[in-house]
């Protein structure tokens, strides 16, 4: 067999490889998002991506590599709104309108997912490891929405709580999903309540 053969072999191989591997992330995501991590098993995985079990333990040997390289992927597809334009918005009220209606919209769009990741935090300790990036985040924000507020003491306090309320998911989905407001409701409502703490 020539070198050119043998390279061209080697080559698609790689990619056959590849394809698989993506094939079975992409099938750990879909039922991520479905069912969520503590309801998804291997076996439920290799059958969505038609392979066997064993080739999803050759290309991920446990629940931490599989989960990271599920969550790697979909965050790309799915990247949070970037809360670094939002601190140059002198107005805090302003500031705090606008990350809701970005970080609402974000909610909206990826619902499904994060529904389930945060049933299962409590007890999947895989899970509860990968969503510490998504709480340092929301606390990231939530410095960002308390800067130039000048405020001190309780006052100060109650502010910050009542924007780590508004930052989170499940506040979104009370008010949207089981109250029935838009996300245009709900942000003025969230933005009025953190305006009111002060």
């Amino acid at each position: 067999m020539s070198d050119q053969k043998r390279s061209y072999r080697k080559t698609r191989r790689a990619e056959l490889e590849e394809e698989t591997r993506l094939r079975i992330t992409e099938s750990t995501v879909a039922l991520h998002e479905e069912r969520g991590p503590a309801h998804t098993s291997i076996t439920a995985i290799a059958e969505r991506a038609g392979v066997r079990r064993s080739t999803v333990y050759r290309h991920f040997p446990d629940d931490a590599a599989l989960f990271a390289a599920c969550s790697s992927h979909w965050r790309a597809a799915n990247p949070p709104p970037d809360p670094s334009g939002w601190a140059d918005i002198a107005d805090p009220a302003q500031r705090t309108e606008t990350a809701l209606a970005e970080l609402y919209a974000f909610y909206a769009r990826t619902e499904g997912m994060y529904a389930n990741l945060l049933r299962d935090e409590p007890i999947n300790a895989t899970v509860r490891r990968e969503l510490r990036g998504f709480h340092d985040y929301a606390r990231a924000i939530q410095g960002v929405l308390m800067a130039g507020r000048g405020l001190h003491g309780r006052p100060a306090r109650r502010t910050r709580a009542a924007i780590g309320h508004a930052l989170g998911f499940p506040t979104w989905r009370s008010l949207t999903r089981e109250q029935g407001l838009s996300n245009a409701d709900a942000v003025r409502i969230m933005t009025w309540l953190v305006q009111a703490s002060a």
